[in-house]
């Protein structure tokens, strides 16, 4: 399992991360450990007999009844043996915590909008396929921000964009400014969301943390604003119930 989960973890501890490697990283991480949960029990305790058979270590009879251990107390059932405590309570358990612990951390909703937000890197305009993605963006993500006309004009834009600009030879000279640029703003939001979201804040909503995200990084902008004024906000606001 920690063969599985090692690619993920040195990608997510670069100092430079490359988004969209990342997310494909959390993405096969989670699928082989679903297979590797549904599939590879057996060979997996036939490595640990054969370990044993070698080293001369006494192998427990995994078909015997398991004896659950309370105190001094001894209770066990017919129908619960040691292969299945082995099995269940450890065995998926664990990998079980592990896929708990990436889908809290990296949902498909989440997921979904930190790749699509990868196609805003300006060199990659370039590739249809991210002008797609640039697209979808909108579509998911950005509804209330973009009229129905604008949408529509979209893809054309940035296929002037991609022509005008980034084909245009005086645009590699930026690229390494926009490549430093991009790689300390990721930094920057993945330090941010170790902080914000830690061991006793692991369970907010996708919303929730995104807005704890955005004060946090951005705290210069959000200390312009007073208690008073926020207060105001929320009283003016039409779906506001509660009076403060």
């Amino acid at each position: 399992m920690l063969e599985i989960t090692n690619l993920l973890c040195q990608a997510l501890q670069c100092r430079s991360q490359d988004i969209l490697n990342a997310m494909n990283l959390v993405s096969s991480t989670k699928a082989l450990l679903q297979k590797f949960r549904d599939d590879k029990w057996d060979a997996l305790l036939a490595n640990v007999q054969s370990f044993c058979e070698v080293r001369n270590i006494d192998v427990l009879n995994i078909n015997a009844p398991y004896i659950r251990r309370r105190g001094r107390a001894r209770d066990h059932q017919d129908d619960f043996t040691v292969e299945h405590y082995y099995r269940v309570d450890i065995f998926y358990a664990a990998i079980d915590s592990q896929l708990q612990e990436l889908n809290g951390r990296f949902s498909e909703h989440a997921v979904e909008l930190l790749n699509l937000s990868s196609a805003l890197d300006p060199r990659d305009v370039s590739e249809t396929s991210r002008i797609d993605d640039i697209c979808r963006l909108v579509e998911n993500f950005y509804l209330q921000d973009f009229k129905d006309q604008e949408k529509i004009q979209l893809r054309m834009q940035l296929h002037h964009y991609e022509h005008n600009v980034v084909q245009h030879a005086d645009y590699k000279k930026l690229s390494t400014i926009s490549e430093l640029f991009s790689t300390a703003t990721t930094e920057r939001s993945f330090s941010a969301m170790k902080i914000v979201k830690s061991r006793l804040c692991n369970k907010m909503e996708d919303e929730f943390l995104t807005d704890s995200l955005l004060v946090y990084i951005e705290k210069e902008i959000a200390e312009n604003f007073t208690t008073e004024s926020i207060i105001k906000d929320f009283q003016d606001m039409k779906e506001c119930r509660v009076p403060l």
